[in-house]
């Protein structure tokens, strides 16, 4: 078995029994966008915390 299908499995196994297939769904996709995120800061892919706030400062007000 490979390791991706394995952690597909623990994720699943981890959910509780009256988990939907929409449920589970969910949850692999929110695994997946959480581990692709994590993989592009692994790059230095990712956005300084100062220029989040730059970006956001036209959003919000304090």
């Amino acid at each position: 078995m490979t390791e991706t299908k394995q952690k597909a499995i623990d994720l699943i196994k981890s959910l509780p029994d009256q988990s939907t297939i929409d449920d589970i769904i969910s949850e692999l996709h929110f695994k997946i966008q959480v581990d692709t995120g994590l993989q592009q800061l692994d790059n230095g892919k990712g956005i300084l915390h100062s220029e989040v706030e730059k970006r956001f400062e036209k959003w919000l007000t304090k």
